[in-house]
């Protein structure tokens, strides 16, 4: 008989979360029988569906806050879902493992009730959240430290933990207090088979010589402010020969959208929102440079993005700030702006597009350092051995 496992994830929808949907088919492909609860998405409402063996639950969210108050609302109605799926599957299936992936840090609660019945917990730690705190508020107050308590809760009641990178596991180690042996990197590279460039579109380049591509999420820490400041500044040199777009959604959509327009840069710069999987490979294989703007601050610079990561796979020269996991992750396949530099940034942009041979150079760089190092296939061995670790055989 299989063992059953239960993924909880509260940030993103599933399949659309690509980071757990892909734990979630390793651990199916592995021998293990996977549920998982999330909240439902555009493109995502069925309330339960299966999905290549592994079996979605889903569960309505209020709209997505970007304010104190409206975080709370979510995570408080996340949080009911999540107990009454939990124990519904519980009850049907007998599940022997809880896998928690956050944000928030508050899925052990979960966790708790089912260890007297000797349910081993997994803390998948995707973000810091108490320098996520700060990097979207930018002040400490209680709510500040309700994260740093729920932070250290989790990691006291983990069985083991999971870890984006390297940083993230010296944090559950030195933070967290956990044993080493309890610590596992599971990075979140890309499928390098299936994340491949497709023919670039002309079209997509809104009439211009150059395209500059960005992916990721929409939000206050991501530095899209930073971004729309480049490209302005770039306008202002007098160049005519670039346009800028932005792949994907979040909160912080509507307010980016409004800066664009009062900056007048509709013509050089656009938002898609989410998009398929089928356009976004078109237009990042279209792209001539991709950036990461990531604001410099302390959450940016522990964390690893994934974007860049689709980047090199796509074998995309890239701009970005001097951040710690982002150099670990880029190496060669970047040049660094000086961080908060935003002239800086918007030169090294120039530079690129006008030096193709040295794009080209650089790609072929990220590429195969993805193929070689940081592709998904490299993370499932943590991923097993954190199963093994619990006690979760096979």
């Amino acid at each position: 008989m299989k063992t059953k496992i239960l993924i909880i994830v509260e940030n993103l929808p599933v399949p659309f979360d690509t980071r757990v949907w892909k734990e979630a088919l390793a651990l199916q492909n592995n021998g293990y029988e996977v549920f998982v609860i999330c909240p439902q998405g555009k493109n995502f409402e069925k309330k339960h569906e299966c999905i290549k063996g592994v079996n979605i639950f889903r569960h309505p969210m209020p709209q997505e806050g970007h304010k104190t108050n409206g975080y709370l609302v979510e995570y408080a109605a996340a949080f009911f879902w999540e107990f009454f799926l939990s124990w519904k599957i519980f009850l049907k299936h007998d599940f022997k493992v809880i896998q928690g992936c956050n944000p928030p840090d508050n899925i052990f609660m979960i966790a708790l009730m089912f260890k007297i019945f000797g349910v081993k917990y997994i803390f998948d730690h995707h973000d810091a959240n108490p320098e996520l705190f700060l990097a979207k508020f930018g002040h400490k107050n209680i709510l500040y430290y309700s994260q740093v308590l729920l932070e250290k809760m989790t990691f006291r009641f983990s069985d083991a933990i999971m870890s984006t990178n390297e940083t993230y596991k010296k944090i559950a180690i030195t933070r967290g207090r956990k044993s080493p042996e309890d610590v596992f990197v599971v990075r979140n590279g890309p499928d390098s088979e299936k994340f491949k460039p497709v023919n670039p579109l002309p079209e997509l380049k809104h009439g211009k010589k150059f395209l500059v591509g960005y992916v990721g999420t929409i939000s206050v820490q991501e530095g899209l402010d930073i971004l729309l400041e480049v490209a302005l500044l770039i306008k202002k040199t007098g160049r005519r020969d670039i346009h800028f777009t932005c792949v994907g959604g979040g909160p912080g959509l509507k307010e980016v959208e409004e800066m664009k327009s009062q900056m007048e840069i509709d013509d050089m710069f656009n938002f898609t929102g989410r998009i398929p999987d089928k356009e976004l490979l078109e237009i990042l294989s279209t792209a001539d440079v991709c950036v990461n703007p990531d604001s410099p601050n302390g959450m940016n610079d522990i964390s690893t993005m994934i974007k860049i990561m689709e980047y090199m796979a796509l074998s995309k020269p890239i701009v970005q700030f001097d951040l710690k996991e982002g150099r670990y992750s880029a190496q060669d396949a970047a040049l660094y702006a000086q961080n908060n530099n935003i002239k800086d940034f918007a030169e090294k942009i120039l530079w690129l597009v006008d030096h193709p041979e040295e794009r080209k150079t650089m790609g072929i760089s990220g590429r195969k350092r993805v193929e070689e190092k940081l592709a998904w296939k490299y993370s499932i061995p943590g991923l097993l051995a954190a199963y093994r670790r619990v006690g979760a055989q096979i």
